[in-house]
């Protein structure tokens, strides 16, 4: 059975108690890390005081990553698929031969 943990982790300045996996934790305590960075990167470059703008600003930014990574994943799977029965027609010509 896996090792639970108790952490905190602070966001935006606040305190958020988690059990968790041994194994989060360094995930999670990185993410954090990203989320205050981006945090300031946002209330520097925006001028926005209000922290719940800015985390929704933050969680966007995350999504819209995870979503492009998504779809690129999709696009470079079409063009292995279509280079794998490219490759395949190739093999059976030749064996067909």
């Amino acid at each position: 059975m896996s090792e639970k943990l108790k952490i905190k982790i602070s966001i935006a300045n606040r305190v958020y108690p988690l059990t968790i996996e041994a194994s989060q934790e360094e995930g999670l305590r990185k993410a954090a890390k990203k989320i205050d960075a981006m945090i300031k990167q946002f209330e520097q470059s925006y001028s926005v005081q209000d922290k719940q703008d800015v985390l929704a600003m933050c969680a966007l930014q995350f999504a819209s990553q995870v979503e492009q990574k998504t779809i690129d994943k999709q696009n470079v799977n079409v063009l292995m698929e279509e280079k794998l029965t490219a490759l395949n027609a190739l093999l059976e010509e030749h064996l067909n031969s």
